[in-house]
């Protein structure tokens, strides 16, 4: 079933247009790879809402998310060349940066493998910055606001290239069976009395 995308703020897309049509941008080192190879105009395409997950393995209650940015997947004539991210600031939305590397090519990997899920989701992006992990967000409520909510727990996470080590990229997880696993390794584990640390 397709994904229901939802709207970037205009301010937002806005931000990443001026960055894309400015000369000192395109010249600078952050910029999308092989400019000179590329063909017709960059576009923005395929914005998703970026959050981080906080408070992982925290006491005090369930992970919360919070918003950081919107990423957009910028094309070309032959597909897609890098990200552009726009961040919220104290002024409103403002360009942050352009991004090439493996995870913009297993964001599109992993968005053509959602198109063929059997249920239709809202794709955001969650990133657990402890782990350096960062994965595909479907979210089951498909009108909700793409900038609030949290995971619920029957909604998939699917782990991005790279992904840590013992968790396969590209493979969807309910999130009340990740989020137990990645909260393992994060927390310390204590020796035995009398075992060797």
């Amino acid at each position: 079933m397709p994904l229901r995308v939802q709207p970037a703020p205009a301010p937002a897309l806005r931000s990443v247009h001026a960055a894309l049509g400015s000369p000192t941008g395109l010249r600078s080192t952050s910029t999308p790879p092989g400019p000179q190879a590329r063909t017709g105009a960059v576009r923005p395409d395929l914005p998703l809402p970026l959050h981080v997950l906080d408070g992982i393995t925290a006491s005090d209650g369930p992970p919360r998310t919070r918003l950081t940015g919107w990423r957009f997947l910028l094309r070309d004539g032959h597909g897609v060349v890098g990200a552009a991210e726009a961040m919220l600031t104290a002024d409103g939305w403002t360009f942050s940066h352009f991004s090439a590397g493996p995870f913009v090519a297993s964001t599109e990997t992993a968005l053509a493998r959602a198109e063929t899920l059997p249920t239709t989701y809202q794709p955001r992006l969650l990133s657990v910055p402890e782990l350096y992990m960062l994965t595909l967000w479907l979210h089951g409520d498909t009108e909700a606001d793409a900038a609030g909510g949290s995971p619920a727990p029957d909604d998939l996470l699917v782990p991005l290239a790279p992904a840590p080590p013992g968790i396969a990229a590209h493979r969807p997880h309910r999130v009340d069976g990740l989020l137990p696993l990645l909260t393992r390794r994060l927390v310390p584990t204590t020796p035995l009395l009398g075992t060797p640390a």
